[in-house]
């Protein structure tokens, strides 16, 4: 019985770093850009991940069939805009921008671009994943990709004072 659940558990832990090793890079790369962190200097992405296949490999006997890829997504996104509630709460208190190329949308416009965009998730999915009506999801990403595609003008540069002439 013993030898039965430990040849089990090895067999679970070499399927799970075979789903790892091909999924991590695009999975954290997913989380960099919700985060809007740079690639090179993304510890809060990298977090996210490691709770994220943390939580898959915990349900990995349950999946049945199920896509683990996709679980792991579902979380990850589920996991981000929890943050967004407790960090920002429901009016968006004043927050930096991040420094990444997504830097200038809304945490919640950046997980909607990303699951539709660069994930492929359907309004649909997207919209039940995050409790939103199939518009409103289909309204703040097309905001976010209006934001990206023409970006708010940079402010004017100070005019320097002429000197007065005497």
């Amino acid at each position: 019985m013993r030898a039965r659940h430990a040849s089990h558990q090895a067999r679970r832990a070499r399927e799970f770093e075979a789903f790892v090793a091909g999924a991590a890079g695009r999975l954290l790369h997913a989380a960099t850009l919700l985060t809007a962190e740079t690639p090179d200097a993304n510890p809060r992405a990298r977090r996210l991940l490691a709770l994220s296949l943390a939580h898959t490999y915990a349900c990995w006997d349950r999946l049945h069939g199920e896509d683990p890829y996709d679980r792991t997504r579902q979380y990850l996104a589920t996991r981000f805009a929890r943050e967004i509630w407790h960090r920002y709460g429901l009016l968006g208190r004043a927050r930096r921008r991040p420094a990444g190329a997504l830097g200038v949308l809304a945490p919640h416009e950046r997980l909607i671009l990303v699951l539709r965009l660069y994930e492929g998730v359907a309004e649909e999915q997207a919209s039940a994943l995050l409790g939103l009506p199939v518009d409103r999801v289909r309204t703040i990403c097309d905001r976010a990709t209006a934001t990206l595609l023409r970006p708010p003008p940079a402010p004017a540069p100070p005019v320097a004072a002429k000197a007065a002439t005497p």
